[in-house]
């Protein structure tokens, strides 16, 4: 499990993930329903990418995402804490 500190250390968890199953940048973008050039951007780090998209790049590679040491408050369905 990589650590993922920084939009270029996504780009490179992605990059190598999708390079050990074999995919292009173009199979990837037709896998997860995003253009070409979103792969591009993502797999460079930019940094303002779109988090509905880099999820569904997530998925389309069979990863997903963890968010590990951030509470969820179980009385809220989206994990929000109002008034807090």
């Amino acid at each position: 499990m990589a650590a993922i500190t920084s939009p270029q250390s996504l780009g490179t968890a992605l990059r190598l993930t999708r390079k050990r199953l074999g995919l292009t940048q173009a199979d990837l973008a037709l896998a997860a329903g995003v253009g070409l050039r979103f792969i591009v951007e993502l797999e460079g780090g930019k940094p303002t990418v779109r988090l509905e998209q880099v999820l569904r790049v997530v998925d389309a590679l069979g990863g997903s995402l963890t968010l590990t040491g951030l509470d969820a408050d179980p009385a809220q369905p989206d994990g929000s804490h109002h008034g807090a």
